[in-house]
């Protein structure tokens, strides 16, 4: 007998994928409503209590607090220079050079957005190696670990994107060796190539392209997803498994009835 879509809708709820986005379930009962609740991102953000364990230096060296502040660095200094930068052909690379000569501390304010970029990519990757070492992707920490891996992609879109606002010689070359590689890719790259650029050059189309990502689409982006990022710690309990977890006790007795 064939399934209703009501069947395939409840298969997909009780799956494993499902239950590791939406960690309360499904259900009418007053229990499910008040879990609903406490799971909402936006009432639960932030615990009324943190295990004191995650508060040491040795469980995270506070990588993911030191990337979320490189990144806050990264949007202030943004906005700031985004008054003084018109993303035109003419005038970007005009724009550039008075901030580094004409505008009071543009130099300070271009550098301290440069270094901090390059801090959140290493930051970034550091924060992953850690995570990974400790095993922090085994359940039920499977969807903020894909979480992660998406916010790593940002991280590395919005320093590619950022590179080619100065219109300079080597951010000219940068981005045409970069776009070029990505036309390499089977089946989609010309489509992949021509999407990035706007066009099949590097031109006026490509700067006004990145600077939308980099300044608009690519934040949002980010914020929206470290915000799940922070709410999924939260409520998981922690970045890492403990000992005394349910689910660390259950795969130990799995273990030890398998052997």
């Amino acid at each position: 007998m064939a399934k209703t879509a009501t069947e395939y809708f409840d298969n997909l709820r009780e799956s494993r994928i499902w239950r590791s986005i939406f960690r309360s379930g499904s259900g009418s009962s007053t229990l499910h409503r008040s879990l609903a609740i406490q799971q909402n991102i936006f009432l639960h953000l932030f615990s009324t209590k943190v295990r004191r364990r995650m508060l040491n230096l040795g469980a995270t060296w506070y990588l993911g607090t030191l990337t979320f502040g490189t990144f806050l660095i990264l949007v202030v200094t943004g906005i700031l220079l985004m008054l003084y930068y018109h993303p035109s052909v003419p005038q970007a690379y005009a724009d550039t050079k008075d901030l580094q000569f004409v505008v009071s501390s543009g130099l300070f304010l271009r550098n301290l957005h440069r270094w901090a970029a390059h801090a959140m990519v290493f930051l970034v990757f550091a924060h992953m190696f850690k995570v990974f070492y400790r095993g922090a992707y085994r359940p039920p920490r499977e969807f903020n670990w894909v979480i992660g891996v998406i916010l790593l992609l940002v991280t590395l879109l919005l320093s590619y994107t950022g590179y080619l606002l100065p219109w300079d010689q080597l951010a000219f070359w940068a981005i045409t060796v970069g776009s070029n590689i990505a036309s390499a890719v089977p089946l989609l790259g010309n489509k992949i190539h021509f999407m990035l650029l706007g066009g099949n050059l590097v031109n006026a189309n490509a700067l006004l392209r990145f600077y939308v990502l980099h300044c608009m689409i690519l934040p949002l982006a980010a914020m929206f997803l470290i915000g799940i990022h922070f709410w999924r710690i939260r409520k998981d309990g922690g970045l890492y498994a403990h000992q005394s977890e349910p689910a660390t006790v259950r795969a130990k007795a799995m273990a030890k009835d398998a052997q």
